[in-house]
């Protein structure tokens, strides 16, 4: 076992997040304010909200916000779903329970950076990288190689923070079969399903193809709501999800009560928010398109294939750690380096930033970002 390092992504955020004049590489979609969401709710929920009771919950969550999870799953009854205080915590635990000292996990790089230091700092971990110079491409056949007799997880994430990649439905179909074979979780981070830019790219979730393997999601990414820190795993196996629950004692024991109600209403108005965030990111778009073709000589863009992040390449000579160290303390403009992407399991790409693509209004930061590059820097 490894102490877990300092988180990079977060400690970079703790610094310019909320003092950085724009957030340019937010990985989450336009929220919406506390009324605009109670606007989405029918007035029976709206009255009850104002008399919501605050005391404990229950630890899987409110039987009402699992019914409504559950509903997003074609094969998940509200007994498969338990929920947590955001992502993290439900893949936090989820490795704590899956993986013990002697066993082995494989994980994509590059990737958020919990889904490859917890697994290290409980057991052996393999890396298996998306091909860069193959549009972020996963080979099943790296990944069926890296697999060990002992090996207990398989940990992806599509649609992909932070290239926006999403991997194609027979290979995730395959990879789901490959670990069933193989008697091996697959754990499946599906926090940006929702926002494909072709709706006919959106895979299958993993609880629905695998009564092993683990679904997480949350309300923070493609719904934009991070503020009510309410994520949840779905597996079929129960007996697992009860062991899951039992771990979460240890941590936030329950979720907050008027968080819980609030996932619930958007939940229930999925549809509607999910389709609202997809118009943003396609009126978007072009103007990430149009800025960037302005800059050949400096930037190599991709729009993403879903979710709200891109993951650009660098072309200028100071290289990209540099080049955003300058832009956030001299322009105001915060974008996130390959840096806080890098993995001590493979080589990952050293020129790249991350990019949203999600927020309302990115004429104001792009315009900021041109006038920059236009000044000499």
């Amino acid at each position: 076992m490894t102490r877990l390092p300092d988180f990079r992504l977060e400690s970079y955020f703790s610094r310019w997040e909320f003092t950085a004049r724009y957030h340019m590489t937010a990985s989450d979609a336009q929220t919406m304010t506390l009324r605009e969401l109670l606007d989405l709710a029918g007035d029976e929920d709206r009255a009850a909200f104002e008399s919501l009771s605050l005391g404990y919950t229950e630890t899987f969550g409110a039987p009402d916000l699992r019914e409504a999870i559950a509903a997003t799953y074609d094969r998940a009854d509200a007994a498969d779903v338990l929920c947590f205080a955001g992502a993290e915590e439900g893949l936090y635990l989820a490795m704590q329970v899956l993986l013990d000292a002697g066993d082995h996990a494989v994980v994509i790089t590059p990737n958020y950076q919990a889904a490859e230091t917890v697994p290290r700092s409980l057991c052996e971990v393999t890396g298996v990288a998306l091909d860069p110079g193959d549009d972020w491409a996963l080979d099943l056949d790296e990944v069926r190689a890296a697999l060990r007799p002992n090996t207990r997880v398989v940990s992806v994430n599509f649609p992909h923070n932070p290239t926006g990649k999403v991997l194609g439905a027979a290979d995730f179909a395959a990879l789901a079969r490959l670990c069933d074979e193989r008697g091996i979780r697959l754990f499946s981070d599906e926090v940006y399903r929702g926002l494909e830019r072709d709706r006919d790219r959106t895979l299958p979730q993993a609880a629905d193809l695998s009564e092993r393997a683990l679904s997480l999601n949350v309300t923070s990414k493609a719904l934009g709501l991070p503020g009510l820190r309410i994520g949840w795993i779905a597996c079929r196996d129960r007996e697992l999800l009860s062991r899951l629950e039992r771990a979460k004692h240890y941590t936030t024991i329950c979720n907050a009560a008027p968080s819980e109600f609030l996932a619930r209403i958007a939940l229930e108005a999925r549809a509607a928010i999910l389709e609202r965030n997809r118009a943003l990111i396609a009126r978007n778009l072009p103007l990430f398109d149009a800025f960037f073709a302005e800059h050949p000589d400096l930037f190599e863009w991709r729009a993403p294939d879903g979710g709200c992040v891109a993951f650009p390449r660098y072309l200028g000579p100071e290289g990209v750690e540099e080049f955003c160290a300058r832009l956030v303390a001299e322009a105001g403009v915060l974008l996130l380096p390959a840096g806080v992407y890098r993995s001590d399991l493979t080589p990952t790409p050293t020129d790249r930033f991350r990019i949203g693509v999600g927020r309302a209004h990115p004429e104001e930061g792009l315009a900021a970002f041109g006038e920059w590059l236009r000044s000499g820097r």
